[in-house]
């Protein structure tokens, strides 16, 4: 995998991990206390049609395994593991996934863009780092 790519992938996973860590911790925190962390935590009308009835098990799906995988693949493509790539990869299929997943319950926000693009790149930077992808490919006549 090429420096700038391996640098940017864990870059981005690290970001990616640390504010889910953060944002489940808070849901977590706002849900057992009942205040809104600051304003941190959805309005709990939102949770209506989901099978949740508090922000308990979400915020520790959004810390454990998004924040989680997300700072493991930071540290294995840190590291130049082999295995960081694959990380990478599960990693921003589980952001995606969140997404799509939030998107049904809570109305759409710009947060869940920027997160949507965040997973789509780490995404786009595992092809690159692979060769899957390749940034030097001309389109045929």
């Amino acid at each position: 995998m090429k420096r700038w790519i391996r640098i940017t992938l864990t870059v981005l996973t690290s970001m990616v991990g640390i504010t889910a860590i953060a944002g489940g911790v808070a849901l977590v925190i706002g849900a057992a206390t009942s205040s809104t962390a600051g304003g941190a935590v959805p309005d709990s009308s939102y949770l209506g049609g989901s099978p949740f009835p508090s922000y308990i098990v979400p915020g520790l799906v959004l810390a454990v395994i998004v924040g989680g995988t997300h700072v493991l693949a930071a540290v294995l493509a840190g590291r130049g593991s082999p295995a960081g790539p694959f990380t990478a990869a599960v990693a921003g299929f589980g952001l995606l996934i969140w997404i799509f997943v939030q998107m049904m319950f809570i109305p759409f926000s710009a947060l869940q863009a920027i997160y949507f693009a965040a997973g789509l790149a780490e995404l786009g930077l595992v092809l690159l780092g692979l060769g899957v992808v390749r940034r030097d490919r001309v389109a045929a006549p």
